[in-house]
């Protein structure tokens, strides 16, 4: 006997899988040529290439986060638990970019400042949005199923977009920030333009190919854990 058909989002997730890994696997190729090409910087040397990596890693994680906001606001709302296994998928997803962004950080750090980390408000606050959602990993692992830990979760994953504006404007909120400024129009010297952006397509597409994955994964588990529930309800009735 099948089980219920798959919710819009797992859907949506498993149809974009392999157009998805298709698009990946070619920007990345394209990626790793260019950056691989670009001029290096007269001051930093070869280190400053990890630019092409290390803020897209930002802003993928950042993007797992507002996801796991938004689809937490949305479960509160329809308390459809869609959009709570949506949330789950994007902090995990969103955990990962994060957490390759404190790995490629202190490298960069290290070759540039001569240390590896520096308690700066930005890097402070980035290790914090770690721990909050990390946070939110083990409340979900150790508690699957219940909905009423759902409804905490989705509320914890709203308020934890607090901490994403705080970092990122933590450079301009500060004094003496040893961290560079937020890239703006035209800050980027001459030939970093096209990797820097494909760095950003190439970790994005990344991010998608990664949370339709997961999307795909928890649904699958969700359907699986509802028939061993039927069949245990069958068996204990008989």
């Amino acid at each position: 006997m099948q089980g219920p058909p798959a919710d819009p989002i797992a859907r949506a997730a498993r149809r974009a899988l392999p157009a998805t890994g298709i698009v990946l696997a070619g920007l990345t190729v394209v990626y790793a040529w260019v950056v691989w090409n670009a001029p290096p910087d007269r001051v930093q040397g070869v280190i400053q290439k990890i630019l092409y990596v290390h803020p897209p890693l930002a802003f993928a994680a950042y993007l797992g986060f507002l996801i796991t906001g938004v689809a937490g606001a949305l479960y509160l709302v329809r308390r459809d638990d869609a959009y709570d296994r949506l949330a789950s998928a994007a902090a995990e997803v969103g955990v990962l970019f994060a957490t390759l962004m404190l790995i490629t950080g202190p490298i960069w750090a290290r070759g540039t400042w001569g240390r590896w980390w520096s308690w700066d408000l930005r890097l402070t606050l980035t290790l914090l949005l770690w721990f909050v959602y990390v946070a939110y990993l083990l409340l979900r692992t150790f508690t699957e199923g219940s909905e009423r830990i759902a409804r905490f979760a989705a509320v914890y994953g709203i308020a934890g977009l607090a901490v994403i504006p705080l970092n990122y404007f933590a450079v301009q909120l500060s004094q003496g920030s040893i961290h560079p400024e937020n890239l703006e129009r035209g800050s980027l010297g001459p030939g970093m333009g096209l990797p820097f952006l494909l760095g950003v397509l190439t970790t994005l597409t990344a991010f998608l190919f990664l949370l339709a994955l997961r999307v795909d994964v928890g649904e699958l588990r969700a359907r699986a854990r509802a028939r061993l529930e039927r069949a245990w309800a069958r068996g204990e009735a008989a």
